[in-house]
C-alpha cells in the first residue's frame, strides 16, 4: 500500500511538472494561431504601371514592385483589388486596411494617407500629340502646359482623380472648368485617351513616357504620335517621385514603417530598378540610371 501511495504521488509530481513545462507552449498557442493582418493592395489599370490583362499581365513595374513588397512583408497576408481611383479614395478616407504601391504626394492626400519613402522614380509626364499637330503646339519640343491651356483651340485630355504630380495638378486646377480640358474617368482610362487621340477627338493628352510607348505600340500608332516635354516639369525632380501609401490610421502607419524597411533593402537592387527600366526606350535608360543612383537612392524619407 505504501509503495502504491508513493507511485501515485510520483505520478502527480510528474504530471504537475509536465504541466508546468507545457504551460508556456499552451499560452503561446493563441498567438501562433492568430490570423495575420491583411493588406489589400488597391490597383488601377494603368499599363505599363499595372497590367491586368494580355500578354504582359502582371509584368508592369507596379506589379513587380508590389510582388517584391509582398514577398518581403511576409508578416502580413496580402490580396490585390483592381478598382478605379475614386473607389480608392473612398476606401482610404474610410480608414480601411488598404495600400497602393505608387502615388504622387500632394498636400490634400496627406490628410488621409500615410506615405513611405519614395518607391518609384519615373521620368516626368509629357504631352502626347499627333505629329500633324506639331505646328499648333508651337513648333517646339518643350512647351508650357499653362500656355497650351490658354489656347482654347487645343483640347487636352485629363484623367479625373489621377495625379500627374503636384506641379501639373496645380496647373490643371487653375483650368478646372475650362472648355478645352476634357476630364474623363472610366475603365481602361489610359487606353481610351490614346484611342481618342488616334481618332483626333483630342489634340493632346498627358502621360508618362513609358505609358506612351506601351499604348502607342499596342494601338499601332507609334509612327503617328510624338511627345513634348512639359516646361514646368523641368524645374524639380519632385515630379519624378511616387510613394507607397496606406490609410492614415495607426495600422497604416505601422505598415508604412514595415514598407520602409523593405524599400531600404530593395531599392538599391538591380531587380527593383529593372522593374521600371524594362519599359523605357534605350535612349532613356542612361539618363534614368544616373538620376536613380544620384538622386532617388539618396531620398530616404
Amino acid at each position: 500500500m505504501h509503495h502504491m501511495r508513493m507511485e501515485r504521488q510520483n505520478d502527480k509530481t510528474t504530471n504537475y511538472s509536465f504541466s508546468i513545462y507545457l504551460l508556456p507552449a499552451v499560452l503561446a498557442l493563441p498567438q501562433a494561431l492568430m490570423a495575420k493582418e491583411t493588406i489589400t493592395w488597391l490597383e488601377a489599370t494603368f499599363p505599363p504601371y499595372l497590367i491586368h490583362q494580355g500578354e504582359y499581365k502582371g509584368q508592369g513595374y507596379g506589379d513587380v514592385v508590389t510582388d517584391i513588397l509582398i514577398k518581403h512583408l511576409d508578416q502580413y497576408e496580402h490580396k490585390r483589388m483592381p478598382a478605379n481611383i475614386s473607389r480608392h479614395y473612398r476606401m482610404y478616407k474610410r480608414g480601411e486596411k488598404v495600400c497602393s504601391a505608387g502615388l504622387y504626394k500632394k498636400p490634400e492626400r496627406e490628410e488621409f494617407l500615410h506615405f513611405s519613402m519614395p518607391s518609384f522614380l519615373t521620368l516626368p509626364n509629357v504631352i502626347v500629340i499627333n505629329k500633324g499637330k506639331y505646328d499648333a503646339f508651337g513648333d517646339t519640343n518643350t512647351v508650357s502646359l499653362a500656355t497650351i491651356l490658354q489656347d482654347k483651340s487645343l483640347i487636352i485630355g485629363q484623367a479625373k482623380n489621377r495625379s500627374y504630380g503636384r506641379i501639373i495638378d496645380n496647373i490643371f486646377e487653375e483650368y478646372v472648368n475650362a472648355s478645352n480640358v476634357f476630364a474623363y474617368e472610366g475603365k481602361s482610362l489610359s487606353l481610351n485617351f490614346f484611342q481618342m487621340l488616334k481618332r483626333d477627338r483630342l489634340d493632346g493628352i498627358i502621360g508618362l513616357p513609358e505609358e506612351v510607348l506601351y499604348q502607342a505600340e499596342n494601338l499601332g500608332i507609334r509612327d503617328h504620335i510624338m511627345t513634348l516635354a512639359i516646361e514646368e516639369n523641368q524645374q524639380s525632380l519632385d515630379a519624378w517621385l511616387s510613394y507607397v501609401v496606406c490609410s492614415k490610421t495607426p495600422w497604416g502607419q505601422k505598415v508604412i514603417e514595415d514598407v520602409n524597411k523593405v524599400l531600404r533593402q530593395q531599392r538599391p537592387t538591380e531587380a527593383y530598378r529593372a522593374a521600371y527600366e524594362r519599359w523605357l526606350d534605350k535612349a532613356s535608360i542612361a539618363r534614368y540610371r544616373e538620376a536613380y543612383d544620384k538622386y532617388f537612392l539618396s531620398v530616404t524619407q
